[in-house]
């Protein structure tokens, strides 16, 4: 159970974030990320964001741009009612 309840994450001089342990992207424009992970919500804010890799059945995200802050929160993050797959491939 333990091992399922891990989440890495490692920032590279603010331009690189490389997560494990993502359940799913709630929402993500250029400049807010946000995710639910093993250890909660994940907020990702910064300038021209882009998630260069997602691996949502391994957990793992790495995102690209300038980060300006990483906050986790509770447990509740509202969903955007727009479907996340569809706003990937327009």
């Amino acid at each position: 159970m333990e091992e399922e309840m891990k989440s890495n994450l490692t920032l590279e001089s603010r331009k690189k974030l490389t997560l494990t342990g993502v359940l799913e992207v709630v929402n993500f424009d250029d400049e807010k990320i946000s995710l639910n992970t093993n250890l909660g919500n994940l907020s990702i804010k910064g300038e021209g964001l882009k998630m260069n890799k997602l691996d949502v059945q391994n957990g793992d995200v790495i995102i690209c741009g300038t980060i300006l802050a990483i906050i986790y929160s509770g447990k509740n993050v509202k969903k955007n009612k727009e479907n996340i797959i569809k706003r990937i491939f327009q």
